[in-house]
């Protein structure tokens, strides 16, 4: 029997959180900017706003600061951030399809399916993440721009 941790899937709903967070904060330029002010800005809920950008500042992508005027910014500009980074700054290194290795028994086939499966692993790992380093958060915001001015804002 399997545990219900093995075959967790990516959370993509933290990835997509921490992307318009970047977003609000890349808009906002060069002042600290409370969590609960980007929660509020995003239509989230502060306490995951904050584990959210805590693991983006260990990952090297934000700055905190501490205090009355304290927040978080972004460490370099929106063009040199890309969403591999990202992503990689909430997921760590396991982007988690390694849990089709944990889900092979004991079988006389299992070492040609454990090899099979870490091939395929290894190809949508590396697809997923050469996807993802095509984009910025600077590609982002100029989405956003466009579309406000195409809706006349």
């Amino acid at each position: 029997m399997f545990e219900a941790e093995q075959c967790k899937s990516p959370n993509f709903k933290w990835f997509g959180l921490a992307l318009q967070a970047l977003v609000v904060l890349s808009r906002l330029g060069e002042e600290p900017y409370p969590s609960h002010a980007i929660a509020k800005s995003i239509g989230s809920e502060a306490t995951l706003i904050r584990r959210i950008l805590s693991q983006l500042a260990l990952g090297g992508i934000l700055e905190t600061r501490e205090g009355r005027v304290g927040g978080y910014l972004l460490k370099r500009s929106p063009e040199q951030i890309t969403l591999d980074e990202v992503y990689l700054a909430l997921e760590g290194k396991d982007l988690h399809w390694g849990a089709m290795l944990e889900t092979v028994g004991h079988c006389e086939f299992q070492d040609d399916l454990k090899g099979s499966f870490s091939e395929i692993i290894g190809r949508i790992n590396s697809s997923m993440l050469d996807i993802l380093k095509d984009y910025t958060i600077a590609d982002l915001i100029q989405s956003c721009t466009n579309r406000e001015q195409i809706n006349g804002g």
